[in-house]
């Protein structure tokens, strides 16, 4: 079966009579975290897990609209190992540009030795999402901004980076996790509290998306910068 696309660089079809997500390989032949590789019509595509991306989970959840486009730059905070970055890599193409930052640095030499050193439009970045101007040197102004850091203050770490380097008119893509910023609330109290400062901090909402049954007491929350 052909794939059909359901936003820019990002594809649905059927694997073994089941459907799923893929990317279309920047590596031929290399995967990242086991995923299958599928070829159609001389292309090969990445299978994306759901379980293992929230930006995945939230696709398959309804998204109506994603946050990238191909070409994009993207500052993603909390790249860990780069599972879901290795995806926005192919999504965004040669053309586009990721930088990744996280603090752990084993996560860091994972991002490195498997997925960045085989691609040209990923620079990763050891630091902390809290402090900003700590990677000044090394990040352009961008054109979204993805979040997904276990933080108390998840919103607070977007605003703070997004007024030094998102693009007024930008995009926004934060996977909320509530149990990282309040246990005794419930999810969606937090998600609502999440989204007020994130509006306060100059966001238009777009879409909001609980991710379960693929990650529990999560949401996807996209916006648009208008500051």
């Amino acid at each position: 079966m052909a794939p059909e696309e359901a936003f820019p660089g990002i594809f649905r079809f059927e694997v073994d009579s089941r459907a799923v997500l893929a990317t279309r390989n920047m590596t031929p032949g290399r995967k990242v975290y086991g995923e299958q590789l599928v070829e159609v019509d001389g292309i090969e595509y990445r299978t994306w897990n759901p379980y293992r991306s929230k930006l995945a989970a939230a696709v398959l959840k309804g998204l109506v609209k994603s946050p990238l486009s191909i070409g994009d730059r993207v500052l993603y905070l909390g790249v860990a190992s780069g599972t879901t970055c290795s995806h926005i890599s192919d999504v965004v193409g040669p053309k586009g540009y990721i930088w990744g930052v996280d603090f752990a640095p084993r996560s860091l030499r994972d991002l490195v030795s498997n997925v960045a050193r085989y691609r040209q439009n990923i620079s990763p970045i050891l630091g902390d999402a809290r402090d900003p101007a700590s990677y000044s040197a090394e990040v352009q102004r961008v054109d979204v901004l993805y979040a997904d850091v276990a933080q108390p203050a998840q919103a607070e770490i977007v605003v703070k980076n997004a007024e030094m380097y998102l693009r007024k008119g930008g995009r926004l893509a934060i996977a909320i996790k509530s149990r990282s910023v309040n246990v005794t609330r419930s999810p969606r109290e937090v998600y609502s509290d999440q989204i007020g400062v994130l509006e306060k901090g100059g966001f238009t909402i777009g879409e909001m998306l609980e991710l379960e049954p693929y990650e529990k007491d999560h949401a996807m929350v996209t916006a648009i910068y208008r500051a």
